[in-house]
């Protein structure tokens, strides 16, 4: 394993999601060698979801310090290069820079739910469904409101587009993130020229055209560029790290979602739960009609990609797994976070299949598949209901996936075929359980590969090690031959009982949305 980073050999990737930057380094054959990692929050102010750009560097410097370290303590060498980097980060949002890069206004994550005027008339326009976190919808947004710094726009970029540019110095996109920003002809793997013409049409003489303001779109596997001076001082602020090493285009989380999870091919799929959680299907032809539940995205090879995108994942599960911990310790009987996780989704299996009545909410934000413009986190019962710590478990996990079961409903009804879910992100570390219950929330097998926690900075390092040795091959040969060919994988099918009790949950949920709605209104 030394020789291996000491030659060069490894590949980085580094994701920016919602609640951790994560770093993680693999070998050739994609097993991990090291990872570090940074806690982040984002921030709510003048009612809008951001992160500063200190915080993003301060955040990145911090988990490759921490990678750094884990290399030192485990393989006894200090990495200077690598064979391949790579950077990924949470899709959509609002990055709008000047002609002399300062940024413009202050960035707005995909969480923001402000666009339903310009997500309306795009939609309208362009034929095509655009949600409210799409890049498209904040730019159009705040050419509607007349916002002050939009004559002055001259790039227009996400999160993962943004680090790239300052490590590499180039303004490119992987496609997949990319079709985030703005829809993709899925013949040229590029923005639609047509849907671009229309929208410079409506636009003009207000905006740049789109082509001088979005990032150029690369496929996986290209080159994107190399790290400069400037950057490996930036990530690397004690000068070890040496320029030169070749990027490979930079990703959204759904895209190195799909790489974590081998689902790149038609009939596959994954679902991704973190902050947010969405589903990814692999199309195998084009939908019948436009639904605002879903959005049209692609691989990172730019293949069609239907996907159920909810702005509430977990968070709620975990302020609820918090609280418990911290109970554990009040009780004197002190346990680390993770085994209050396994304790708690270990109840949950012990529940009645229905949540024994009970119904828990985990908008924190505004959900537009299920109508809220706000979140409010509720949990319901009826006096008959049964409160016990299984049934309130089982109900939170449900809850998780409430609102992703509606929007499947919509790819099931349009006759999607899919032969199985992929599912990655931290809540599937305790084995069996929310792998379970979302198998019954789906009625479709879902599979966990035990690469699965270490998420998309694990998917983003397999997309540098593409580019560094992934020549001839496609993206599904690569990731089938190389990377999954040996993998550990578990696979759940849907047990009829769950399949039943979900369907009850989920039939009380859709009812219990009024309250929801209530409640945002009056609190």
């Amino acid at each position: 394993m030394n020789a291996l980073i000491t030659d060069g050999r490894a590949s980085l990737g580094i994701e920016l999601g919602s609640t951790r930057i994560k770093a993680c380094l693999i070998g050739p054959d994609a097993e991990v060698l090291a990872t570090g990692s940074h806690e982040w929050e984002n921030v709510y102010a003048d009612k809008l979801w951001t992160y500063s750009l200190d915080a993003v560097w301060s955040g990145l410097q911090a988990a490759y310090a921490e990678l750094v370290e884990d290399v030192r303590q485990q393989h006894g060498v200090t990495p200077e290069r690598y064979a391949a980097m790579g950077v990924s980060a949470m899709m959509h949002g609002y990055l709008a820079f000047d002609a002399e890069g300062e940024l413009l206004a202050p960035f707005r994550t995909w969480r923001n739910t402000n666009t339903g005027v310009a997500a309306a008339e795009l939609t309208e326009l362009l034929g095509v469904n655009i949600p409210l976190r799409w890049s498209i919808a904040h730019l159009h947004q705040a050419v509607v409101d007349a916002e002050p710094h939009v004559p002055e726009i001259r790039f227009l970029t996400t999160l993962a587009g943004y680090v790239h540019w300052k490590l590499t110095g180039e303004k490119i996109l992987g496609v997949g993130d990319a079709s985030g920003m703005f829809p993709i002809d899925s013949a040229t793997r590029d923005y639609d020229a047509e849907l671009v013409a229309r929208y410079d049409g409506l636009a003009a003489g207000r905006v740049p055209t789109l082509s001088d303001l979005l990032p150029r779109v690369l496929v996986a596997g290209a080159a994107a560029g190399s790290l400069t001076d400037d950057g490996a001082r930036l990530l690397d602020p004690t000068g070890t790290l040496r320029p030169g090493i070749p990027f490979a285009p930079p990703e959204g989380d759904a895209g190195t979602g799909m790489v974590a999870t081998c689902a790149v091919a038609p009939r596959t799929g994954n679902v991704s739960a973190g902050t947010s959680i969405f589903a990814m299907v692999v199309l195998e032809r084009p939908l019948s009609e436009v639904h605002h539940e879903l959005d049209l995205v692609t691989t990172p090879s730019g293949d069609a990609v239907a996907m159920v995108h909810c702005n509430n994942g977990a968070s709620e599960l975990a302020a609820w797994a918090n609280m418990f911990t911290a109970f554990s310790a009040a009780a004197g009987v002190a346990q680390s976070p993770d085994a209050t996780y396994a304790a708690l989704f270990s109840a949950a299996l012990e529940g009645e299949a229905d949540a024994g009545g009970l119904l828990a909410y985990n908008h924190l934000a505004g959900e537009p598949i299920a109508g809220l413009e706000e979140g409010r986190p509720l949990v319901v019962r009826t006096p008959d209901s049964r409160l016990t710590l299984p049934n309130f478990m089982r109900a939170q996990l449900y809850g998780v996936f409430g609102t992703l079961a509606l929007g499947m409903a919509v790819l099931d009804a349009e006759g999607v075929g899919l032969d199985k879910m992929y599912a990655h992100g931290g809540m599937f570390r305790t084995a069996g359980v929310a792998q379970r219950f979302l198998a019954a929330a789906l009625d479709a097998p879902v599979a966990v590969a035990e690469t699965a926690s270490e998420g998309g900075a694990w998917g983003m390092a397999v997309l540098a090690a593409y580019v560094a040795d992934g020549a001839g091959r496609e993206l599904d040969t690569y990731l089938a031959e190389v990377v999954f060919a040996d993998a550990p994988i578990t696979t759940a099918d849907p047990d009829p009982a769950d399949v039943a009790g979900f369907s009850a949950y989920l039939d009380r949920y859709r009812a219990g949305l009024a309250v929801e709605a209530a409640a945002v209104a009056s609190l």
